[in-house]
């Protein structure tokens, strides 16, 4: 192994990683955090079951199909400008919740959130792409995803004490959770501004030897690229198959996530608040593991399918077991696929950024990002009608559990992607 280029990777990787987990952690509590406003907000401002799950999922209507062009966008005005307005105005939308005290409100906001966030997902791909190599990138996205459960093993205890706060200054709990969480996204927003540097040769965190050995390296990969024309990437059957993996993941996880406080507190028999919000958090924490550990053993392995497959087979059987079982085991069955729907997503990224390039990467990351928005936006509708079609709440997580094991054997069908060697076998070479 390239000694320059290792050191050149491992000051990257502690460059950028923090700053993308932070802002993860700050988006995924912003389009999430409305899952622990559900009982107090809904009574509050009179919101229907159905009102909620619509409102819920329309976050992805508009993220869906502006994912590629803000790509797109970015790749033309820089990571930096980019990023940085991406986070300032979401910030502010997701402040602006405090006064969505009506149906109307409620959806308009919740999708201009949507439209607001489109850009900063697929941006941190896209990101990943530009200043780390393929052997590396299963690990990179493995901390970079472990903003979700951070946030929600960090942000559960902090929505539930917010939440507490009902009555302060004459204004209900929820006004506080959406207000406190916004405006830490809009210093985020400002921070990006200061702390990011648009591409490896504008690095000013590495020496000239490294710059010059980590951009030979990625451009020595681009070579070997098969696909770097946008409308290549769009023929390509293998990018529509990993776009209708990619929805089947989402579906699953959001199909879980909006719900969860309240799945959680049910079976403790209590109502979500700061007690029902730690127990949410155990959960999370076991994601925290699996996000850390599986990305890392298939950057080992140079294994992508399989290992997908499998962790996210393991996802479906937990979410259907935590539908039927007591307590206890419920709250083991939900470790299980939380664990299984958030580390599945870092092996699932190095497929697209091992098959397209150029702009095709840029568009293609959009692409299949925008199948994953309308998983999103399906996944609450799909539970809410499941539960009333059967008239049972144990309907809507068993479809959820289907749909994640049918996802487990999509995968499996997948044409294989080239791996790049892992870092052993490379240093052996």
């Amino acid at each position: 192994m390239n000694t320059v280029l290792e050191q050149a990777v491992v000051k990257t990787r502690w460059r950028l990683v923090p700053f993308m987990l932070s802002l993860y952690i700050l988006a995924f509590l912003d389009r999430a955090n409305i899952g622990f406003a559900k009982q107090a907000y809904q009574l509050d401002t009179g919101l229907s079951n159905e009102a909620f799950a619509f409102g819920a999922g329309i976050f992805f209507a508009a993220y869906a199909f502006l994912g590629a062009p803000a790509n797109l966008l970015m790749k033309q005005f820089g990571a930096k400008r980019w990023i940085g307005c991406t986070t300032l105005v979401w910030g502010i939308l997701s402040a602006s919740m405090s006064y969505a005290d009506s149906e109307w409100k409620f959806l308009a906001i919740r999708t201009a959130l949507g439209a607001a966030e489109a850009g900063f997902f697929p941006g941190m791909i896209y990101l990943t792409s530009q200043w780390f190599p393929q052997r590396y990138r299963a690990g990179v996205m493995g901390l970079f995803y472990m903003g979700a459960p951070l946030a929600l093993t960090l942000g559960s205890p902090l929505s539930g004490a917010l939440l507490e706060m009902h009555g302060f200054a004459g204004r209900p709990g929820w006004y506080w959770m959406f207000m406190v969480e916004g405006l830490l996204a809009v210093m985020a927003g400002f921070w990006t501004f200061c702390y990011l540097d648009d591409q490896p040769s504008e690095a000013r965190f590495l020496t000239q030897e490294e710059r010059g050995s980590l951009l030979a390296e990625l451009a020595g990969e681009e070579r070997t690229k098969e696909t770097s024309r946008i409308s290549e990437a769009m023929r390509d059957f293998r990018v529509w198959h990993l776009a209708i993996i990619y929805m089947i993941i989402q579906i699953s996880v959001y199909g879980l996530i909006f719900f969860l406080p309240t799945q959680v507190a049910a079976l403790l028999g209590t109502t979500v608040g700061f007690t029902a919000s730690l127990v949410t958090a155990i959960p999370w924490i076991a994601a925290l593991a699996g996000t850390y550990y599986i990305p890392r053993y298939s950057d080992r392995t140079g294994e992508r399918r399989n290992i997908a497959a499998v962790t996210l087979l393991v996802s479906g059987i937990g979410i259907g077991v935590s539908a039927v079982a007591g307590p206890v085991v419920a709250i083991g069955a939900l470790c299980a696929a939380a664990a299984g729907f958030i580390a599945v997503q870092p092996v699932f990224w190095t497929m697209p950024t091992g098959i397209l390039s150029g702009r095709a990467l840029a568009a293609g990351i959009g692409f299949v990002n925008m199948f994953g928005a309308i998983g999103g936006f399906l996944a609450p509708i799909i539970r809410v009608k499941a539960e009333s079609y059967f008239a049972n709440q144990v309907a809507g997580l068993l479809t959820l559990a289907i749909i994640a094991i049918v996802g487990s054997a999509v995968i499996m069908m997948l044409k294989r992607v080239r791996a790049l060697p892992a870092p052993e076998t490379a240093a052996a070479e």
